[in-house]
């Protein structure tokens, strides 16, 4: 047996056959040729810690990083497999060997040529560093470089997941030439990036924005059509709806205003919204606790806080009734593995005080049970507005909540390499698919201090950790689909998490920029083909 159906991996060459009659080295054949010229501005909401994801996935990294630094592989709407740096591939019979022919003439920012070398580097520092990388290719033993433009994955078993898993953004070809022998975490080049991709690193002014030029040497002429994409940071959710509004910016994606704001935007002119292009992403919204924690080492304080926080109120009330509440770890736009029937705790305080008692925290005589921090990752008024709901339901049961802010560098340390958090409010992507996506979050061996957007719980049960495994493995849609729902029944008994609602993506964008959304990846992708369609 197989990972993929013999059609299947025949339609992996088919279609590279057939994108090649309407692609011009690659790029899809547009109606009338774009203008060149001009600039776009893009906004996020947090400025990106990094602005490569070779061992970062924090979300705004993700939108800058594939500007620079290309993946072998991009994604339609339906998230089949579309030619990038490598122009065809094959999977073998077992699924054991993924063959990749590359691109040829392509070359670095600094004028060195891309090979094979340089995928094999990259793929086994991402199985190496990545927060995500050790799952994706858990069952890698091997990239062999046969020659300079054919790069070969051997893996010890079938990763069914796998040609999904290719994109600019989760699995990024850097150069080898750069970052060998160095510490791959640190290296300088993280912050001022070297790439194959459409645009080339200007300047990056700390606190205000990043300046990416046209790449007048990319591989697919006669792409990129912008002269300059700058990207901007304004972490005020007012700010940057008057910079949206006045035409500041062009495109600004992930919900970036309040979900308050969103119906009068619809009503100006000039202003637009996409709901495609996340595809690739299926976020959530959720509460992790600290297990290393005393307090939130008992079960019975974690099921007293499910007791407690109404997923219907953040979803209806904070997120003005965008979204859907979740009763468990998985996106419901993932229908292969999406659960509604899973155990859910019903709002009941008395209940909650009952269980918060049993695990030995009773009432002080001001009232209080336990004092402790709640850290929300700054990515959006939601994750403030949610947390101090939170912070107002605890206080019923006697729990003392103080709601910490900070930057997105101090959040992403404070939780998973300093460990000096509670519990945290905040956003995580289930991705294309959970053993990527959702597996890093509960698997043991995930835990890893100093590794961002993982098992920041510190979560460990053997049962789940086997059948995590197993189903990473497994190529029977039916029985993969089984471990995936006995995963999430012992996930929403254990509470390592709260999960809440999946979360509300579009993006808006200003009508005079063309051609930014393509495919699954969407504005995470590398805006090669957008362009200024009105003056």
């Amino acid at each position: 047996m197989t990972p993929f159906p013999v059609a299947t991996r025949r339609n992996f060459l088919l279609a590279s056959a057939a994108i090649g009659a309407t692609m011009i080295a690659g790029r899809p054949a547009l109606a009338a040729e774009p203008s060149r010229g001009g600039s776009a501005t893009l906004l996020l909401s947090a400025e990106p810690p990094v602005l490569t994801t070779i061992a970062h996935t924090a979300y705004n990294s993700v939108y800058v990083s594939p500007k620079v630094t290309e993946g072998l592989l991009t994604y339609d709407f339906d998230l089949n497999p579309q030619p990038l740096l490598a122009k065809e591939w094959s999977v073998s019979d077992d699924g054991l060997r993924y063959t990749f022919k590359l691109r040829d003439g392509v070359r670095w920012h600094d004028g060195k040529p891309f090979t094979s070398a340089d995928v094999a580097f990259s793929i086994k520092t991402i199985k190496d560093v990545h927060p995500r990388g050790r799952n994706t290719f858990l069952n890698l033993i091997e990239v062999e470089t046969p020659d300079a433009l054919t790069a070969v994955l051997t893996l010890s078993k079938p990763a069914p997941y796998l040609i999904t898993a290719l994109a600019a953004s989760e699995t990024p070809i850097v150069p080898r030439h750069i970052y060998e022998g160095t510490k791959v975490t640190d290296n300088p080049t993280n912050l001022a990036p070297i790439g194959t991709g459409p645009f080339r690193f200007k300047e990056w002014v700390r606190g205000s924005h990043i300046v990416y030029e046209r790449n007048p040497d990319y591989w697919d002429k006669p792409g990129p059509y912008l002269d300059q994409l700058i990207v901007r940071f304004i972490p005020d959710a007012a700010a940057r709806s008057i910079a949206i509004e006045t035409g500041e910016i062009d495109l600004a994606p992930s919900t970036p205003v309040p979900l308050s704001d969103l119906e009068r935007f619809k009503s100006l002119p000039g202003i637009a919204f996409e709901t495609r292009g996340y595809q690739y992403a299926n976020g959530i919204s959720r509460i992790e606790f600290n297990l290393e924690r005393p307090f939130f080492k008992d079960r019975r304080v974690r099921q007293a806080f499910a007791h407690v926080i109404d997923r219907k109120v953040i979803r209806n009330t904070i997120n003005y009734g965008y979204g859907e509440a979740i009763p468990g770890p998985i996106n419901p736009n993932l229908t292969k593995w999406y659960v509604a029937d899973l155990k859910t705790y019903p709002i009941d305080l008395a209940a909650a005080e009952k269980l918060l008692d049993e695990a030995g925290y009773p009432r002080g005589p001001d009232g209080i049970r336990a004092r402790i921090n709640l850290d929300y990752v700054p990515s959006g008024e939601s994750y403030s507005r949610g947390s101090e709901y939170i912070r107002q339901a605890l206080a019923k049961v006697g729990v003392d909540a103080t709601v910490r802010s900070q930057d997105f560098a101090t959040y992403t340390k404070r939780i998973y390499t300093d460990r000096d958090f509670d519990f945290a409010f905040e956003g995580m992507s289930n991705l294309f698919d959970p053993t990527v996506g959702v597996q890093r979050l509960y698997w043991s061996r995930n835990f890893k201090p100093g590794v961002p957007f993982s098992n920041g719980a510190a979560y460990s049960n053997p049962k789940v950790d086997a059948l995590l495994e197993a189903a990473a493995i497994e190529i029977d849609p039916g029985k993969r689909g089984a471990q995936w729902r006995e995963i999430q029944a012992i996930l929403v008994e254990d509470l390592p998490a709260i999960d809440i609602v999946s979360q509300p993506e579009l993006t808006i964008y200003n009508k005079r920029i063309a051609d930014h959304t393509r495919g699954g990846e969407g504005i995470a992708g590398s805006l090669a083909y957008a362009y200024v369609a009105t003056a």
